[in-house]
């Protein structure tokens, strides 16, 4: 997966990528939602910092609307007063965009929450929430990322928030 931020590379990062993602910034850049409806991929479409639901799956219609039935939506956070986190992760997306569309949804909580410490109560969160997965940052040595270095985790941090999620699964899953 990787993201695409001009409708003019499309066609070309489609050839190398299995999923396209379109980040937040670009959520209502119409042209490109059209073009990546055209593209053949499924494509990661993140929500909008200030957009409300309605405004994000109108933007999954363009999409949509070029035969491009493979949309995913990833609640990243939206823009809030708090200046503890780096945005507010909108739980209550989850459930709501399940009742509003059929289109799956899976949580962000390493960009929406820009702190290691957040990362695993808020996976934990979205799952109960329902989400249909996570998108987490991992790399083995963060301190060297080119990016996000403050909010990535390493592999082992991240094979423990993933053994208190399972459980949690499973028990929500079988009730």
């Amino acid at each position: 997966m990787t993201e695409v931020i001009d409708p003019r590379d499309v066609s070309w990062v489609a050839e190398f990528a299995d999923v396209l993602q379109i980040g937040t910034r670009n959520m209502q850049n119409y042209a490109l939602l059209k073009e990546v409806g055209k593209a053949g991929r499924p494509v990661l479409l993140k929500r909008g910092m200030y957009s409300t639901l309605e405004e994000w799956l109108n933007c999954a219609e363009y999409i949509l609307s070029e035969g491009n039935p493979d949309v995913i939506l990833c609640e990243r956070g939206i823009r809030t007063f708090e200046k503890y986190t780096r945005n507010t992760l909108d739980l209550s997306a989850v459930p709501a965009i399940k009742e509003l569309t059929h289109l799956p949804i899976i949580v962000d909580p390493t960009h929406s929450t820009g702190r290691i410490s957040l990362i695993g109560p808020m996976s934990s969160a979205a799952v109960a929430a329902g989400a249909d997965g996570l998108i987490i940052e991992v790399h083995n040595r963060p301190e060297e990322a080119l990016c996000d270095a403050d909010q990535a985790l390493t592999p082992a941090m991240f094979e423990g928030i993933m053994a208190q999620i399972r459980p949690l699964k499973a028990f929500l899953e079988s009730n």
